[in-house]
C-alpha cells in the first residue's frame, strides 16, 4: 500500500536510523552529556573529517571523535543537544546513523590488553635490533674480554626484556600446565627460558657462544603474530552487546494526559507508552490507540510494511512509520523480544566460540612429543658424556628451539593472510581467523531473502500496460508518501518521462495511504480495503480515479541482488545443498526460489525459527554456512558454523559474521567456498612441511650436531618455507 511518512523520516529497511522515543518527541530537556552514534557509512580519513567537522558545529556540541574500526561517533555536548539534531545533520550529508546506548557497550578505547601486547612487541623489536648489532661483532671475530662485554651488554638487554616482552607466553603456559595441557605457549616458554640461560651461563663461564639474539627475536616474532592475531579477534565485536545497544533506552509513559519521559527499566506491564512517527518501539506491548503502519523488516525481514491498529500486537525494534500510536506494555527492558534475541546470539555465538581450529589440534599432539624429545636429549647426553650437565642442557636446548612450533604457528595464519587478500580482491573481507577453515567445511548454504538474495528495493512492474491519464495521477499521489512503494512508484514513473498531474487537498490517513482531489473527484492511493480492490497475492498498491470503475493495481518485485543467480549456481556445482530461509510471505519466498532454482525454502520464519532451523541442522551433522543481513537473521548467523553478510546489512548483523560482503555482487560467495577449500589443502601442506623439516633436524640436534644458534637458523628456514608455500595462494 502507499501510506504516507513525514518527510523528515526515512521508511528504508536497511537504513532505519531509530532516532530514540525521547528525540522524537521533540524533548530537549536531557542529563547526559555523552551521545553516541552508529555511523555505518563512515569509510576512510575524508568520511570522519567530514562528521566530525560536522557535528561539531552543532551549537552545545564540545567535541566529536569517529572510531572507523567500530564506525561509531562518540560526542561530548551540553544537556539540551538531542541525538536527533545529531541524526539529522548527518543524515543531510549521507550519513545514516542510530543512536547506541553508550552504558551497553565496551570502552573499546580504554583497550588495555591491545596496548599492551603492543608495548612489549614494540620493548622486543628495540631490543633485537641491538643484540644483534653485538652479535655481528662476536660473529666477525670478537675473542677474549671483547666478546664477553658483548656478551654481558647483551645479557643486560636481553634478560629484562625477555621477562617483560615474554610475559603472554609465561602467562599462558603458566595457565596450561595449571589445566594440566601442554599449549603451544609451554615449549615457546621453555625455549625461552633455556636460551637465555643457556647464554648466562656461557657468559659467565667466558664462553664462545651466547643466544640472546635468537631469544630475543624468536620472542619479537611471536609477539608480532600474537598481536595480529588479537587485532583480527578485536575487530569482531560481540553481537549481543551491538543488539543490546540497539535497544531504545528510554520512552514516553503516558500519566494521565501528561507524558513523562523515563527510562525503560521503570516501565512496568500495563503502563501506556506512546510512540511517535519514525521511533523504534521501546516495548513490547499491544497497540491500544492511533492507526499506523509498522516496518517489521530488520526483524522478521517482511517488505511490505503492517497495517498497526487497535490490539495489533508490536515488538521491540520495529519501527513506527506513519502515525502515533499508544501502546500498553506487555514486556521491557530484559524481557523483550528484542533482548530475548540478544540473548539467543550470546548463547550461538559461545557454542561456535568452542570451534578448534587446526593449529590448536596440532598443538595437542604436538607439544608434548617437544618435551618428550628435550628431556630424552638430556638424560641421554647426561649419561653418554659421563655426566657433562651443561653439554646435555646445550643439546636439550637446541632440540626444544629446533622443534620450537614457530612453522606450525604460521602454518594458519600465513595461509590465511594470502587467502584473505585474494578475497578482498573480490569484495570479500574475512573478519574470523578460523572463517576460512570453518568455511572450506560447509555443506549447507542457508540465504535469507530481503537484503541478502534481493536488494530490499521493491520496482514496479508493467507500468506501461497501465493507462496512460491514470499515471500522472499516480504519480501525485505517491510524491505526497514517503512510503517504500511509493519511493519506488515516483522513480519508475520519472523513468518513464512521467510528470505529476496537479491534485489538491493532498492529505494522509495513517495506515491507509494518501487521498486528494483530481477534476473534482476524490482519488485515492493505498491498501486494497481502503480502496476497495480485490488483494492480490503480490506486493502491490492500488489506485482509485473516483470514476465508478475498478481500481487499479501497481505491482512490485524485489530487485534481485547482482549475483545472486551465479552465487546459487556456484554453490551447487560445489555440491552443496542451497536453501532458502525467510521472514516474509510464502508467495514471496515461492517466487524467488523458481527464479533461482531452489528447491528447499521455507516462508514465515521468526528469529527464534531462523535459529531453530540452523541449530537442527548442526545437530543432524550438517556444517552451515548462513547468509543474511537483517536483525532477524543475527541469532541464525551466530548460529551457524560461518557465516556471511552484505556490507549493507545492519550493524549487529554484519558484527555476528565471518565474513563481510563489501559490494552489492553475491557472485564472490562461490568463490569464498571455493577458495577456501584450497587455503584448507595448503594449510595441511604447511603442517606436513613442519613435519617433514623436524623429522629431518630434530635427529641433527638429539646427536649433538646443531648448536642453538643453528637450530634458530634451522627454526627460521622452516618458517620461511611455511610463509613462502602459503604465498602460492595469490
Amino acid at each position: 500500500m502507499a501510506a504516507t511518512l513525514t518527510p523528515s523520516t526515512s521508511a528504508c529497511a536497511a537504513c532505519v536510523v531509530v532516532p530514540s522515543a525521547e528525540a522524537l518527541a521533540g524533548r530537549r530537556a536531557r542529563t547526559q552529556s555523552r551521545l553516541m552514534l552508529s555511523v555505518p557509512a563512515v569509510q576512510n580519513a575524508t568520511s570522519i573529517s567530514e562528521v566530525e567537522r560536522l557535528l561539531e558545529s552543532v551549537p552545545g556540541v564540545r567535541s566529536a571523535r569517529v572510531n572507523l574500526t567500530l564506525k561509531r561517533v562518540s560526542v561530548d555536548a551540553e544537556g539540551d543537544v538531542t541525538a536527533e539534531d545529531l541524526v539529522a545533520r548527518l543524515a543531510a550529508i549521507g550519513y545514516p546513523a542510530h543512536e547506541l546506548d553508550p552504558g551497553l557497550l565496551s570502552v573499546t578505547e580504554n583497550d588495555k590488553r591491545g596496548r599492551d601486547l603492543l608495548m612489549r612487541l614494540g620493548v622486543a623489536g628495540f631490543s633485537m635490533m641491538n643484540i644483534m648489532l653485538l652479535s655481528v661483532a662476536v660473529w666477525s671475530g670478537a675473542e677474549g674480554q671483547t666478546r664477553d662485554l658483548f656478551h654481558w651488554i647483551s645479557a643486560m638487554i636481553a634478560l629484562p626484556t625477555l621477562a617483560f616482552a615474554g610475559q603472554p607466553f609465561f602467562a599462558s603456559a603458566w595457565t596450561s600446565i595449571q589445566a594440566r595441557r601442554l599449549g603451544m605457549d609451554v615449549p615457546i616458554s621453555l625455549a625461552l627460558v633455556l636460551a637465555s640461560s643457556i647464554s648466562l651461563f656461557e657468559t659467565i663461564k667466558s664462553g664462545h657462544h651466547a643466544y640472546f639474539d635468537a631469544a630475543v627475536s624468536l620472542c619479537f616474532f611471536l609477539l608480532a603474530g600474537r598481536y595480529l592475531d588479537y587485532r583480527s579477534r578485536a575487530a569482531a565485536r560481540s553481537a549481543a552487546e551491538e543488539l543490546a545497544a540497539l535497544e531504545v533506552p528510554r520512552a514516553l509513559r503516558l500519566e494521565g494526559a501528561q507524558e513523562t519521559m523515563v527510562a525503560i527499566a521503570d516501565l512496568r506491564v500495563g503502563d501506556l507508552v506512546r510512540v511517535r512517527p519514525g521511533a523504534r518501539m521501546p516495548v513490547d506491548g499491544v497497540v491500544i490507540e492511533g492507526a499506523s503502519e509498522i516496518d517489521r523488516s530488520l526483524l522478521t525481514g517482511e517488505t511490505l510494511p503492517v497495517q498497526a491498529v487497535p490490539d495489533t500486537v508490536v515488538s521491540a525494534g520495529e519501527v513506527n512509520l506513519t502515525g502515533p500510536l499508544t501502546v500498553r506494555v506487555t514486556a521491557a527492558g530484559k524481557d523483550s523480544s528484542l533482548h530475548r534475541m540478544a540473548d539467543l546470539v550470546a548463547v550461538a555465538e559461545s557454542a561456535r566460540n568452542r570451534y578448534t581450529s587446526l593449529a590448536d589440534r596440532m598443538a595437542r599432539r604436538y607439544s608434548p612429543s617437544v618435551h618428550v624429545l628435550a628431556l630424552t636429549s638430556f638424560l641421554s647426553w647426561l649419561w653418554i658424556s659421563g655426566g657433562d650437565v651443561r653439554l646435555a642442557v646445550n643439546i636439550a636446548a637446541a632440540v626444544l628451539i629446533i622443534t620450537c612450533p614457530c612453522a606450525l604457528a604460521l602454518a594458519v595464519p600465513a595461509v590465511v593472510t594470502s587467502a584473505s587478500g585474494k578475497l578482498f580482491r573480490k569484495g570479500l573481507l574475512i573478519k574470523d581467523g578460523t572463517a576460512l577453515e570453518r568455511l572450506a567445511e560447509v555443506d549447507t548454504v542457508v540465504f535469507d531473502k530481503t537484503g541478502t538474495l534481493t536488494l530490499g528495493t521493491p520496482r514496479p512492474l508493467a507500468l506501461q500496460d497501465q493507462p496512460p491519464a491514470a499515471l500522472p495521477v499516480a504519480m501525485a499521489l505517491a510524491a505526497a508518501s514517503a512510503h517504500p512503494l511509493s519511493l519506488a512508484l515516483v522513480a519508475g514513473l520519472r523513468d518513464m518521462g512521467m510528470t505529476p498531474a496537479e491534485l489538491s487537498e493532498l492529505r494522509e490517513v495513517p495506515g491507509y495511504g494518501v487521498e486528494g482531489r483530481w477534476q473534482d473527484r476524490r482519488v485515492r492511493l493505498g491498501r486494497a480495503a481502503w480502496i476497495g480492490a480485490e488483494e492480490a497475492a503480490e506486493t502491490a498498491t492500488y489506485l482509485d480515479l473516483g470514476q465508478g470503475g475498478a481500481p487499479l493495481t501497481f505491482r512490485f518485485a524485489d530487485s534481485l541482488r547482482p549475483g545472486a543467480r551465479a552465487a546459487v549456481d556456484g554453490l551447487r556445482a560445489q555440491g552443496k545443498n542451497v536453501m532458502l530461509l525467510s521472514g516474509d510471505s510464502a508467495s514471496a519466498v515461492q517466487a524467488l526460489a523458481r527464479d533461482l532454482g531452489i528447491a528447499d525454502w521455507r516462508a514465515g520464519a521468526l528469529p527464534a525459527e531462523k535459529a531453530n532451523v540452523i541449530a537442527e541442522l548442526s545437530a543432524a551433522g550438517r556444517k552451515v554456512l548462513m547468509v543474511g543481513d537483517g536483525l532477524n537473521d543475527t541469532a541464525a548467523l551466530a548460529g551457524a558454523h560461518v557465516s556471511i553478510s552484505p556490507a549493507s546489512a545492519l550493524d549487529a548483523a554484519r558484527v555476528a559474521s565471518d565474513v563481510v560482503l563489501l559490494g552489492q555482487d553475491l557472485g564472490p560467495v562461490a568463490d569464498a567456498a571455493r577458495i577456501s577449500v584450497v587455503a584448507r589443502r595448503r594449510i595441511k601442506q604447511n603442517f606436513a612441511l613442519s613435519l617433514v623439516y623436524n623429522l629431518v633436524a630434530v635427529p641433527v640436534a638429539l646427536v649433538g650436531l646443531a648448536t642453538p644458534l643453528i637450530a634458530a637458523l634451522a627454526m627460521s628456514t622452516s618458517s620461511l618455507m611455511v610463509t613462502l608455500n602459503a604465498m602460492r595462494m595469490k
